[in-house]
């Protein structure tokens, strides 16, 4: 697999998938950057080399058609700002707009594609669509790991087009490899720290890690239906019915592998689901009915936070609570204050992506821990043992 570093992009147009899906306010701001400052050395590395740039991504979930607040025209500013270069915008990521400005596009220049969203075939990867796409460029370079998992015309399909001109990204290079480190010759004890609303998010990875990790730490809603399973009764918390006896089955597989599995001794509850509620904490086996677990409790906090701090090889995916709830935050808080104590001490630290990044984001650890993962479900995927349709295109030659 060819990376950025082992192509010249002198005198080339270079189609790049980014993931530029930032989430932006009511007025159109970008409140969080972190997505288009990855991509950053990989579009300059483009540019130095004498080359153009063609960005195309998604934004959001756009129904039926172009919507005004899923318009990537909004980012344009914010690309002027970073690249200080010529930065013009297609009102649509194909046709005739698009290829004129394509056409028109010299070194050191970037075009930002509307959203390919936008465009029902690009969800189901259409070949024609992405074949209109593939024209614009002379060389197809990947950098969105974060949609890796989908077979999308932009991430998969259209790298069959550039069967000798397709590269992977900076960001797209650097995922695959502290995935990598998590998975094969890690240092010892290693510990995966999973959590998140529901079991059934994780269940492949879960039994994964049993044959790879020393220690499973639970947390968050899923923790419950493992509660439950292991002869708890946990009010009216979150619970997958359908998962306990898949639950017992993990506990079980762990004790024979030899596995220290988790799970949150104590627990903050609350009489609802919200910040305003009564609050207590209590033995996570023994929640009063109509009483629900928001958190995990201060003794788990110290018990998660010991395991953590032993730990070489530490993953983490998934809050231990409801997070964006100043309440029950405080366990998510612990965690990564953990999490960031151990590398501190040269521990190896890997944040898969989604609400765990957001979290570490949020709480300004992002530098003090080895990696922040920007694709969650592409990590989860790839780490189950899955092939992603948007890695395995640019891996082949058969086309």
């Amino acid at each position: 697999m060819k990376t950025v570093d082992q192509y010249n992009f002198a005198g080339k147009k270079a189609l790049v998938r980014v993931d530029f899906n930032v989430p932006l306010d009511e007025n159109y701001n970008i409140t969080d950057d972190n997505r288009i400052r990855a991509a950053v050395p990989t579009i300059q590395k483009i540019l130095d080399d004498g080359g153009a740039v063609i960005l195309m991504s998604h934004l959001g979930r756009p129904k039926g058609g172009p919507e005004e607040k899923y318009s990537l025209i909004h980012l344009v500013p914010r690309l002027k700002d970073e690249f200080n270069t010529t930065v013009m915008f297609a009102n649509d990521c194909v046709g005739p707009e698009a290829a004129t400005l394509a056409n028109e596009l010299q070194p050191g220049m970037i075009l930002l594609l509307e959203n390919l969203r936008f465009h029902k075939a690009e969800e189901k990867g259409d070949p024609e669509f992405a074949k209109d796409l593939a024209a614009l460029g002379d060389v197809y370079v990947n950098d969105a790991f974060g949609t890796a998992h989908r077979e999308h015309a932009s991430t998969a399909v259209v790298a069959r087009y550039f069967p000798n001109d397709k590269v992977v990204g900076y960001v797209m290079q650097a995922e695959l490899e502290n995935a990598r480190r998590v998975l094969e010759n890690v240092e010892r004890p290693y510990t995966a720290i999973m959590g998140g609303a529901k079991i059934s998010d994780k269940i492949l990875i879960i039994e994964r890690l049993l044959d790879k990790v020393d220690n499973l730490i639970i947390g968050g809603g899923m923790s419950y239906t493992f509660i439950k399973a292991d002869g708890g009764t946990i009010g009216s918390s979150l619970v997958e019915e359908d998962k306990v006896e898949l639950a017992g089955r993990l506990i079980a597989m762990a004790r024979e592998k030899g596995v220290q599995l988790m799970i949150p001794v104590d627990s903050v509850v609350a009489d609802a689901f919200s910040n305003d509620a009564n609050v207590d904490t209590c033995l996570s086996h023994h929640i009063k009915p109509l009483w629900m677990g928001l958190d995990i409790g201060p003794n788990a906090r110290e018990e998660y936070a010991a395991v953590i701090a032993n730990s070489k090889t530490i993953l983490w995916n998934g809050p231990m609570g409801v997070f964006e709830m100043s309440n029950f935050s405080v366990g998510t808080e612990a965690v990564a204050e953990a999490v960031v104590e151990a590398t501190s001490r040269g521990a190896y630290s890997l944040i898969g992506g989604g609400d765990s990044a957001a979290a570490v984001n949020q709480l300004g650890y992002a530098d003090r821990v080895s990696y922040v993962s920007t694709g969650g479900g592409a990590l989860l995927e790839y780490m189950e043992g899955k092939t992603l349709p948007g890695v395995a295109a640019i891996e082949r030659n058969d086309y």
